[in-house]
């Protein structure tokens, strides 16, 4: 059996694992060591749709989201290079039901430094010509939004993080968190190798709860399956925004190549799957709604076509919002259940991962550490939104 020391080990080389490596690297703390079972990024961080918004009724949210924003803004300041990030802008429609809530959603956003504004929809018809906006009954506007690639990103993050001095095990799988008492102390690796550490933090997304149940610790996640279909739109598009349809329940985002992503934002069925083993493409019924969909709302796009597909999975917790928190574990932070949102958010999980591990709490007061603590679901104080929107439940 070989032992290893370090200050901290992240255990999960996905995009939040590797943004609280980079975080805590920024902060001078590179006695850190990321533990990836496989290679960075190979997990569900390549599989995420990329889109960069600030949307949110959750107010320390739409501040998380900010931080993604200011950061994937200065990328090529901070990392030295391209992580995919195109400013194209961001659309949301509602109908004439939500348009109260999303005013106050907006003002709300806008308390927290989230640059967004109300359009009329003579504006997006221009932005989105091909677009029926009829049954539209307001529009909210983010000019800096856009999307970016979650896989570069992370390459990004984990680069600068080692050049900071922090280590990478690669093809390194945790059996197990090693325990004295009712404190985490390291990890043990399935090769019989052991990590010393003084923290352990857990960011390893749909695999974490599996991970974590032999220490007690009842983290409510729950795999869901998540279906993206590229399209070929048959005519130049030219710069259109991210648009997110709350009406239809869909949002489209165009790619470098010409075609257009789309993606399903009806998730009030779960699709439950096995992280290990489950169908990485589109299924019919999925393609059927894809053309659906995209032709009523896109009606000028009528010679579309299906280029291909595939399929990712997320963590879900109850109220779909993370948990980001210390627990009842001494040296034990999670950062799990990101429910779809993490991408954008990723550069605050790292810093408020990074707060946890040194502070003990949150240094921006935007964005409490009370929020995402682990305990709310057993208190019964989920994390929700003030300004819901009737028939998209999860739109956050």
């Amino acid at each position: 059996m070989t032992t290893e020391r370090a200050s901290v080990v992240i255990v999960g080389g996905g995009i939040e694992g590797v943004a609280a490596a980079w975080a805590l690297s920024q902060r001078g703390i590179t006695d850190v060591v990321v533990v990836e079972r496989n290679t960075v990024g190979s997990g569900m961080t390549g599989k995420s749709s990329g889109i960069v918004r600030c949307h949110y009724g959750v107010s320390s949210l739409a501040a998380m989201a900010a931080v993604g924003l200011e950061v994937f803004e200065k990328a090529h300041e901070i990392f030295g290079t391209d992580i995919g990030f195109r400013q194209t802008g961001y659309v949301v429609g509602v109908s004439e039901a939500n348009v109260d809530n999303m005013r106050k959603s907006l003002a709300a956003q806008r308390d927290v430094g989230v640059q967004t504004e109300e359009i009329d929809k003579s504006e997006v018809a221009k932005l989105w010509p091909s677009a029926d906006l009829e049954p539209f009954g307001a529009f909210g506007w983010e000019a800096r939004g856009g999307y970016g690639d979650a896989y570069l990103t992370a390459q990004a993050m984990i680069v600068t993080a080692r050049a900071a001095g922090v280590r990478l095990r690669q093809s390194a799988e945790v059996a197990r968190l090693l325990l004295s008492g009712d404190r985490v102390v390291g990890v043990a690796l399935i090769d019989g190798t052991e990590i010393h550490a003084d923290t352990v933090v857990i960011a390893t997304g749909v695999w974490t709860s599996p991970l974590l149940a032999p220490c007690g610790i009842d983290l409510p996640i729950r795999v869901h399956r998540e279906q993206i279909v590229m399209v070929a739109p048959g005519v130049e598009l030219g710069p259109v925004p991210v648009f997110s349809d709350l009406v239809s329940l869909q949002y489209i985002r165009p790619e470098l190549g010409g075609d257009v992503l789309f993606g399903n934002s009806d998730l009030s069925e779960a699709n439950a799957a096995d992280p290990d083993h489950y169908h990485n493409r589109a299924d019919e019924a999925f393609l059927d709604l894809a053309v659906e969909k995209i032709s009523t709302r896109f009606p000028g796009l009528d010679n579309a076509s299906i280029s291909s597909s595939y399929a990712g999975c997320y963590d879900v917790t109850p109220d779909w919002n993370p948990v980001i928190s210390r627990c009842g574990i001494d040296g034990l932070v999670i950062a799990a259940g990101f429910s779809g949102h993490g991408f954008k958010i990723a550069p605050a999980v790292g810093r408020l991962v990074a707060d946890l591990v040194v502070e003990g709490r949150s240094t921006d007061p935007r964005i409490p550490e009370s929020d995402f603590r682990l305990s709310r679901f057993a208190e019964g104080q989920a994390l929700t939104t003030r300004f819901p929107y009737v028939g998209a439940g999860e739109m956050r």
